[in-house]
């Protein structure tokens, strides 16, 4: 069994053994302490200037590493937070994501950028932020958010040997998730990549990504034992957002749930709503869709507060329960 953190690692190995123009660079990439075991030991094995810890400047090696994009390198920046990442977003947002257009379709930057949520432990409104959907939003930046360890490594792949900007986001609380990897498949295409149904159902969908998207698949296993059949939709990439497999769920099931570790004004949970009330017709609908997300307030730092902000598998069966009229 390989953990999700592990799984990261062999994604980055697999890249650096198997493509000489990858390399990694950002903040405390030689350190565990930073980014977990996803990347142990990487530096010893494939060398330092290939595996580059630099000084604390987001907007250096963002700019850095679209440059070396541009030049024919396959950068991945690193960025152990997703909070500090916003000082960098002008070489993402403006620069990197719309070269491509501005240049007639001439031009790849074909660079990750990997952002880390990283929230709990009392450690407050400015380390537990994940600000996934300010990004969806942005046409030419595509955005990735795995929930499981063989999509944390294989899309991490597939983002890497793209032509387009990646925004790859993955979340601390899904590095002890355990599951047996297939092999890697060299010819997975990113913009092949679809929502996934993990668990099928036909009383209401579950739909979630990353973090979310593990609590929905622990929900629906506990929906199982009251009776109640959850299907569940993983979006593993939310820009561009392929809507017609949580439409198509909808249209059996019925009922939606949209489960997002974000805040709900303008962000996914409500996306996938409204994609929903645009595709399924309205008859279809056995109850209004309904929305589980973070309260409107920044993260707190005591303890038994965040306890009282984050919600859990027990949030969404509740949640799920009162749409069926169970609770």
């Amino acid at each position: 069994m390989t953990d999700y953190g592990q799984a990261l690692r062999e994604g980055f190995a697999y890249l650096l053994k198997n493509h000489p123009e990858c390399f990694t660079i950002g903040q405390g990439l030689w350190s565990p302490w930073y980014v977990g075991h996803s990347m142990t030991d990487l530096d010893k094995e494939f060398g330092r200037e290939r595996v580059i810890d630099t000084p604390v400047s987001e907007l250096a090696t963002t700019g850095a590493a679209v440059g070396a994009a541009l030049s024919g390198k396959r950068p991945i920046v690193i960025h152990p937070r997703v909070d500090f990442f916003l000082l960098a977003v002008d070489q993402l947002v403006n620069q990197a994501a719309k070269w491509r257009h501005m240049f007639g379709g001439q031009v790849d930057v074909p660079v990750v950028v990997r952002a880390i949520i990283n929230r709990g432990g009392e450690q407050g409104a400015q380390h537990s932020q994940a600000l996934h959907s300010w990004f969806a939003h942005v046409p030419g930046l595509r955005v990735v958010m795995p929930s499981t360890p063989a999509d944390a490594r294989d899309l991490l792949i597939a983002a890497s040997l793209g032509c387009d900007p990646v925004l790859f986001i993955d979340d601390r609380w899904l590095y002890e998730q355990k599951a047996e990897l297939p092999p890697v498949n060299p010819a997975l295409r990113l913009a092949e990549v679809k929502p996934r149904i993990d668990i099928e159902g036909t009383d209401l969908t579950l739909v979630g990504c990353s973090y979310s998207a593990h609590l929905c698949r622990l929900a629906a296993a506990e929906l199982k034992t009251h009776g109640i059949s959850a299907e569940v939709v993983d979006l593993r990439v939310i820009n561009p957002l392929d809507r017609t497999v949580v439409a198509g769920s909808v249209r059996k099931t019925g009922r939606l749930l949209a489960v997002d570790g974000d805040w709900s004004t303008c962000g996914m949970a409500g996306e996938i709503i409204a994609s929903v009330c645009e595709c399924v017709p309205p008859g279809s609908l056995k109850a209004s869709p309904r929305r589980l997300t973070l309260p409107d307030a920044p993260a707190p730092t005591s303890k038994p507060l965040e306890k009282a902000y984050y919600f859990h598998a027990e949030e969404v069966v509740a949640a799920a329960q009162e749409i069926l009229g169970r609770k």
